[in-house]
């Protein structure tokens, strides 16, 4: 990968003399990507002000950690810079090209591409962002690539602005990202986000949508007890402050891909809207049993994971069609469980 790269893609960015061991962002048409560890467990606050809380989550056999720096932590509107690397890489991959954890990125791209603004302001949001995503530290056993690993790490290793305009813009930026995020892109451990995630501006709304892409997916339904979403979204509102959010979800029906209903119990029920539900092309419509059925072939994987290289298997064959979706899927977990070891 060089400069004809660059060239091809209609993309005038410096790329500084001896660089190599790098990946340049140039793939406009990048499918928004999310790495599935931080769909599922609260990594980011959820405040609009600097937040120097230490955070410690447990669920399961999965801990999390989460300490800022005096920066803050950092936020959901700081993933954004992960979301676009991160579908850069996987873009690349799904093409064949080579790939690294140290990305070349135009800022201006990366701001266009999360509707993000374009103004001085704009630029000096995104390098606050660089320095929260930098600065905050996870110490974890979260599952990456099926190997599990405690550790700790920042969610980006290092960032550079190599270059300004007069005006003091930055052009080209460098940035490296964890091991630990590097590798949920090498396995494949991410799923496809609605372009409209970035118009969500509450970062509660953000969070639930991921919490539904991560565990609805394209279900017909999902049901969480409201208590379990509120530890999950990483929320500090009290629980009664929480409900009456999700209830102005509700009424607002903004959320991309799904709906929300507070029902009785507390129970908060995710549906799938009707085109997403049953594919759109991208796949069988599965029921939500399917998923423990999947657990029990497959102990140890993730049940969504393995949805989603399911359904890039099939459509690599050609989508044939499926009789039995169900278990085919199921096969295919069992199968690929087996090969493991």
């Amino acid at each position: 990968m060089g400069q004809s790269d660059i060239e091809r893609a209609g993309a005038a960015v410096p790329v500084p003399e001896g660089a190599g061991g790098f990946f340049i962002c140039d793939l406009p048409w990048a499918a928004p990507k999310d790495d599935m560890a931080s769909m599922e467990h609260p990594l980011f606050t959820l405040a609009t002000r600097p937040d120097r809380r230490i955070l410690r989550y447990e669920h399961g056999e999965a801990m999390i950690e989460i300490t800022p720096s005096v920066k803050g932590l950092a936020t959901i509107h700081d993933k954004d810079v992960l979301i676009f690397c991160i579908s850069q890489l996987m873009a690349a991959v799904n093409a064949g090209r080579p790939t690294s954890p140290t990305l070349h990125l135009k800022a201006h791209d990366l701001l266009v591409a999360t509707n993000r603004e374009t103004s001085g302001d704009g630029y000096r949001r995104l390098r606050e962002a660089f320095e929260r995503l930098s600065g905050t530290r996870i110490v974890t056993n979260i599952e990456t690539g099926g190997i599990e690993s405690t550790r700790g790490f920042g969610l980006i290793d290092s960032w550079e602005i190599l270059r300004k305009a007069r005006g003091g813009r930055m052009i080209l930026v460098t940035v490296t990202l964890s091991d630990w995020i590097y590798r949920s892109v090498l396995s494949k451990s991410v799923l496809t986000l609605h372009r409209d995630y970035f118009r969500l501006r509450k970062p509660l709304e953000r969070r639930v949508y991921e919490i539904a892409r991560k565990h609805c997916g394209r279900q017909a339904e999902w049901r969480i007890g409201l208590e379990l979403l509120l530890k999950k979204s990483g929320s500090t509102s009290p629980r009664r402050v929480f409900r009456k959010m999700i209830r102005d979800m509700e009424a607002q029906d903004g959320l991309p891909d799904y709906t929300l209903a507070l029902v009785e119990g507390d129970v908060v029920c995710v549906r799938a809207r009707t085109g997403f539900a049953a594919g759109e092309g991208g796949g069988p419509r599965l029921s939500p049993e399917v998923y423990d059925r999947v657990r029990a072939a497959a102990p140890g994987y993730d049940p969504y994971w393995l949805e989603a290289e399911w359904l890039r298997h099939w459509q690599a064959s050609g989508r044939p069609p499926l009789r039995r979706p169900e278990a085919a899927f199921v096969a295919f977990a069992r199968a690929r469980a087996e090969r493991a070891g």
